[in-house]
C-alpha cells in the first residue's frame, strides 16, 4: 500500500482556507462593493472552500480503505491462527516441544510398549501426526512474519491518515463560520439559493436512468459539508448517492470519481455520466439537454442548471456501471 503524503493535502488545506479567509473578508475600504463585485468574491470564496471540503472528504475515504484492508489482513491470518490453536489442543505438550524445534521422542513410546508390532505402530502414527503439527506451525509462523511486515506499513498510514484527518477536523469549524458568511453575502446580493425541487425527472431506462431520477429527487435540498444525504448533500455526496441508488459505489471525493470513470468527450455525454470542474474540486451529474444537476456550492441548494453555467470545466466521466 502506498503510503499518502500528508505534507501536500495539509498545505492545500491550510492555504485555501487562508485564501477563503481573505476572500471573504476583501471589501474595498472607499465603498461598499457593487452586486457584480460581491457576487464574484462569493463565487471565488465558494471554489476555494469547495477544494476545502473535497480535501477532507479525501482524507476521510482514504481513512476508510485502510481500515478495510487492515481488517482484511486480519481475516487472512485467522485461519492459520485457528490451525495452530488447534494442533495445540491436539497434542498438548507434544506441539509446545515441537514449536521450540525439539524433535519427538521416541524413547516415550518405547518405555510405555510391550508389542514390538504396536511399538512401530505408536511410533509411525506419533511421527506423523508430529509432523503435520509442525508443519502447520511452520505456516503460521510464515504467515505472521508476513502478516507482520504488512501491518506494521498499514499502522503507518492508518496513523498519519488519522492525523490528517484531525488536522482537517480542527479547521471544519473555520469552514462552517466560512460558510455562514457567504450565505450572508449571498442574502446581501439578493441571490437565490437555487432552489427548484419538484422538477418532474425523465425516468430513464437502465442504470443511469436510476441514478439521474435520484438527483432530480435531490433538487432543492441544502449544500451540506461532506455529507451524502438524505437530507443535504456537497457535490460529491450527491454524485456518490444518485449512482449508490443504481447499485454503483463511488467515492465521497471528486477527484477520486475522476480516477474511477472512464474519462469521454463532451460530445459524448449522455445522462448519468459526470462532469467535472474547478480543478477536480467539483463535480455534476448530466441528465440531458446540456442540463446537469449538482450541489454547486455552500450557501445554495442542489439545483438543476447550464452545463454552460459550470466555470472551469475540467472533463466529463463515464461511471462503469
Amino acid at each position: 500500500m502506498t503510503t499518502v503524503s500528508r505534507k501536500p493535502l495539509r498545505v492545500l488545506a491550510i492555504g485555501c482556507v487562508i485564501a477563503v479567509a481573505a476572500t471573504l473578508g476583501a471589501a474595498p475600504a472607499q465603498a461598499e462593493p457593487t452586486p457584480q463585485e460581491l457576487n464574484a468574491q462569493i463565487d471565488k470564496a465558494s471554489e476555494e472552500l469547495e477544494k476545502v471540503i473535497e480535501s477532507y472528504n479525501k482524507v476521510n475515504e482514504q481513512l476508510k480503505a485502510t481500515r478495510v484492508a487492515v481488517d482484511k489482513l486480519n481475516l487472512q491470518l485467522k485461519p492459520a491462527q485457528d490451525k495452530v490453536d488447534a494442533a495445540r489442543g491436539r497434542i498438548g505438550q507434544v506441539a509446545a516441544a515441537a514449536y521450540k524445534g525439539q524433535s519427538v521422542s521416541s524413547m516415550s513410546a518405547l518405555l510405555s510398549s510391550q508389542n514390538p508390532t504396536a511399538l512401530m505402530e505408536q511410533l509411525t502414527v506419533l511421527d506423523q501426526f508430529a509432523y503435520g503439527q509442525q508443519k502447520e506451525i511452520a505456516a503460521y509462523n510464515q504467515a505472521k512474519s508476513a502478516y507482520d511486515g504488512e501491518k506494521t506499513k498499514l499502522d503507518g498510514v492508518l496513523n498519519e491518515q488519522t492525523a490528517q484527518e484531525k488536522e482537517l477536523a480542527t479547521q471544519k469549524a473555520k469552514i462552517q463560520e466560512d460558510l455562514k458568511k457567504l450565505q450572508d453575502q449571498r442574502q446581501k446580493a439578493g441571490q437565490g439559493s437555487g432552489s427548484s425541487a419538484g422538477l418532474p425527472a425523465p425516468h430513464l431506462p437502465g442504470t443511469a436512468g436510476k441514478a439521474v431520477d435520484f438527483a432530480y429527487g435531490a433538487v432543492g435540498k441544502p449544500y451540506i459539508f461532506a455529507a451524502e444525504g438524505p437530507n443535504g448533500y456537497d457535490c460529491s455526496g450527491l454524485t456518490l448517492a444518485s449512482w449508490k441508488v443504481a447499485g454503483v459505489s463511488l467515492p465521497h471525493n471528486a477527484a477520486m470519481q475522476w480516477d474511477a470513470t472512464a474519462h469521454i468527450q463532451r460530445a459524448d455525454l449522455q445522462p448519468g455520466d459526470l462532469v467535472f470542474s474547478n480543478g477536480l474540486g467539483h463535480v455534476a451529474l448530466y441528465v440531458g439537454n446540456n442540463q446537469v444537476i449538482h450541489a454547486p456550492q455552500p450557501g445554495q441548494n442542489v439545483q438543476l442548471a447550464s452545463i454552460n453555467q459550470i466555470g472551469g470545466l475540467y472533463g466529463y466521466g463515464r461511471v462503469r456501471a
